[in-house]
């Protein structure tokens, strides 16, 4: 984990915060755009949150943070209680949303969904590549960084308030892209969903903030051997891997718990995991949150 302290906390949309947070000891790690940070709140809470900010300012990162009217009580914490001068702990970044090189690019973004893109847009802007924002969300209030990105970017830029002008069109915008454009979209369920039916696969990058509902197989218990450790480890049907790793005295950070932010990886060196996450384990990884094990055994680096 890195210390940081809470710099700066300001209002940017209806219902959205911005927070500058410094490093307290010296500059803070690199990152890339895509990449989120796992942040720890006072209120024994973590939640992970999209840089924003710039990737040359090594002193601070950026982060926004929308008051979800549903929150479990990380949003809520943030724009009630969290005043600056707080001293916060964040994670090293993890990028599991990275910009590929292309000449060509269509950015999506629905409401707090334009995090992870204005970084993108940055550096795709500054390869000299075409790059192109459709900015989406209920009213230009709603709507944080509309104001700016607008300044900076002129007509590249569109702004869609969706309660005026109803859905973007994406068949429209798949007509009208190069052969070799790729798209990135981050914003909520129903967009990305618009998205992955407008845009061929190869092309298309997605970053969820939720699962996508999927179906899987009835849980069944396995073993795990634990192998710098020698401990056999039981995993009921009901308990997650994170779980029983925890309960067993193994001490690997959680973030999301959904399969979504890959705080929870593991090393997999023997036996078949089954993949339930929503980001890709590289090879010889697992996400321990929420995938299994299609074998009897695995066996893992711990």
């Amino acid at each position: 984990m890195q210390r940081t302290v809470l710099e700066r906390i300001e209002p940017v949309a209806d219902g959205v915060v911005s927070l500058v947070l410094r490093g307290a000891a010296g500059p803070l790690a690199p990152w890339e755009p895509g990449a989120h940070i796992d942040l720890a709140l006072p209120n024994w809470l973590t939640r992970q949150y999209s840089l924003c900010g710039d990737p040359a300012d090594r002193d601070g990162y950026r982060v926004a943070v929308r008051h979800d009217r549903l929150s479990r009580g990380g949003s809520e914490y943030v724009h009630r209680f969290l005043r600056t001068g707080r001293p916060l702990d964040v994670s090293l970044p993890r990028n599991h949303f990275p910009l590929r090189p292309a000449p060509e690019y269509l950015f999506l973004a629905g409401g707090i969904g334009i995090t992870p893109i204005l970084p993108m847009l940055a550096a795709a802007t500054a390869a000299g590549s075409t790059a192109t924002l459709v900015y989406a969300g209920r009213s230009a209030t709603t709507m944080p960084f509309a104001d700016d990105l607008r300044a900076r970017y002129g007509d590249r830029v569109t702004v869609h308030p969706t309660g005026e002008r109803g859905r973007p069109d994406l068949g429209a915008l798949a007509a009208a892209l190069g052969p070799r454009a790729l798209v990135y979209c981050c914003g909520p369920a129903p967009m990305l969903d618009a998205a992955a039916a407008a845009f061929p696969s190869p092309r298309l990058h997605l970053e969820r903030f939720r699962p996508a509902a999927r179906t899987f197989a009835a849980n069944r218990p396995f073993q795990v051997r634990c192998v710098r450790s020698g401990q056999d480890v039981d995993v009921g049907a009901e308990e997650s891997l994170l779980n029983a790793l925890q309960h067993a005295g193994h001490q690997i950070p959680s973030g999301c718990r959904e399969g979504v932010c890959g705080s929870c990886e593991i090393a997999v060196v023997d036996g078949e995991p089954e993949h339930r996450d929503d980001i890709g384990a590289p090879p010889g990884r697992m996400y321990s949150c929420v995938s299994r094990a299609r074998s009897s055994r695995l066996a893992v680096d711990l």
